[in-house]
């Protein structure tokens, strides 16, 4: 999913219609472009958006989450996955251990799901990411916890290649198991005797496919269902085709991708002894984690032979209180209320890139648009894309995966995205994954018990 809590989109007039303002360039070259350009743009007022997602509104869940609110398909850590995820995607792209110049020329910016929040530059443009006596590792930070911490400055920052990642726990958490997972991969390889000047590259290589395996096939089965993942597998990509260059859709980034906003839950148990605290402030990042604040993984995910997890919630046209009214801590200061609630901040910004509705997205696809529910209150002739993913996935799928409009855009834009890195497991059709288990399965739960974080 997009970011939890924070937006880039800037501040405009709310007042203004969409055919009042000019679309962004439709440039497959560039960092964003449109899977749809010759769509209309949905047509709506801004202001209204914001009110529609504002606090007490329609789309706010404030009431405590129930039983039949949970997702029996998805664990809740998967969410946060997706936002590690997004964070991955969007980063700015800067190649390992290469010149600033050859960089520009050969990668600039190009999404990819390459782990650059892990590595960074490298060990040689950013080495304070990794350990100083042992540069083939990354630096694990200080902590009272079994499993440490990000490694932090005096203030307490991440020193991380994505700041993103320190905003909340549970995906900081995330982002300091895949360090343990990256040093246990060198370990291994050093204990197989692989040359000394190699085991960096080798074991970044072999974090990075376990990592893009665990997102073809266990992310997005769970997220859109496992026929459309074996589609692509087999025949490739049908409304997504980049040609030689990736780029972010907006109809991705700023619309269907942003479904795990409405998986987030309003409290989570951390371990057996922190059990149900709030999202907001309680499990707000950018900050040492503590012995008593270590996330216990089979509280969020499925391990054989464990518990059962916290289930996310279902997707769904609703998101809980807390994220409808955001700490100032993550968004600042909002020039309106409206802007403290992610479901207007997702409207809004769907408004301010000109994304065209999703009635609009179903009919290009040859499919018939899903009737949206009538609240009474809506100020639209057609929905906009983020909500109607939403609504979307309620109606066809009990909210329990993405439906056919959402489910299409996410899992082929992520398959394009690994299809055109020439570096990417999809191009060594002949490899699974090293660390498999003996029924040659690999999953996050696998990678977190090799890291050893659980």
């Amino acid at each position: 999913m997009a970011s939890l809590a924070t937006s880039n989109t800037p501040v405009r007039d709310p007042h203004v219609r969409l055919s009042q303002r000019p679309r962004l360039p439709d440039l497959p070259e560039g960092r964003f472009g449109r899977l749809f350009p010759d769509l209309p743009c949905q047509e709506t007022r801004g202001d209204t958006l914001l009110q529609y997602g504002a606090a007490g509104g329609p789309l706010d869940c404030d009431r405590k989450e129930e039983l039949g609110e949970d997702n029996p398909r998805i664990p809740a850590g998967w969410p946060f996955f997706g936002q590690f995820i997004a964070h991955d995607i969007t980063h700015d792209r800067s190649p390992l251990q290469e010149t600033e110049e050859v960089a520009t020329l050969k990668n600039f910016r190009q999404p990819r799901l390459d782990l650059e929040c892990i590595y960074g530059a490298g060990p040689v443009g950013q080495p304070y990411l990794y350990d100083l006596h042992d540069p083939d590792k990354l630096l694990i930070g200080p902590s009272q916890s079994s499993t440490g911490d990000l490694p932090r400055n005096g203030q307490g920052l991440a020193l991380v290649g994505d700041a993103r990642n320190d905003t909340h726990l549970f995906i900081s958490q995330l982002h300091l198991a895949f360090l343990h997972f990256h040093n246990r991969v060198v370990d291994r390889l050093r204990q197989q005797g692989v040359v000394r000047d190699q085991v960096f590259e080798r074991a970044v290589q072999m974090v990075r496919w376990h990592y893009q395996w665990i997102v073809m096939h266990e992310f997005l089965p769970l997220s859109v269902g496992s026929d459309l993942v074996e589609e692509l597998l087999a025949s490739g990509a049908k409304l997504c085709r980049f040609g030689k260059r990736p780029f972010i859709p907006v109809e991705f980034s700023d619309g269907a991708y942003r479904f795990g906003h409405a998986q987030i839950r309003a409290s989570y148990d951390v371990n057996q002894k922190l059990r149900q605290l709030p999202i907001f402030p309680d499990l707000v990042g950018i900050c040492p984690v503590t012995a008593e604040r270590e996330v216990d993984w089979t509280f969020l995910f499925a391990f054989a032979g464990r518990q059962a997890p916290q289930a996310s919630r279902r997707i769904g046209p609703r998101l809980v209180s807390p994220l409808m009214r955001l700490p100032e801590a993550l968004v600042g200061q909002t020039p309106r209320p409206e802007f403290s609630s992610l479901a207007s901040r997702d409207l809004f910004r769907g408004h301010a890139v000109a994304l065209p509705s999703g009635e609009a997205v179903a009919r290009a696809l040859g499919l018939k648009p899903v009737a949206m529910p009538d609240s009474g209150e809506e100020k639209w002739s057609e929905t906009p894309l983020w909500l109607y993913v939403l609504a979307e996935s309620e109606k066809e799928q009990s909210g329990e995966r993405l439906g056919d409009v959402g489910g299409r855009i996410v899992a082929e834009v992520i398959f394009e995205l690994l299809r055109l890195d020439p570096q990417s497991f999809l191009h060594n059709q002949d490899w699974r994954p090293d660390l498999a288990d003996e029924e040659g399965r690999f999953g996050i739960a696998n990678l977190l018990e090799f890291a050893q974080v659980v």
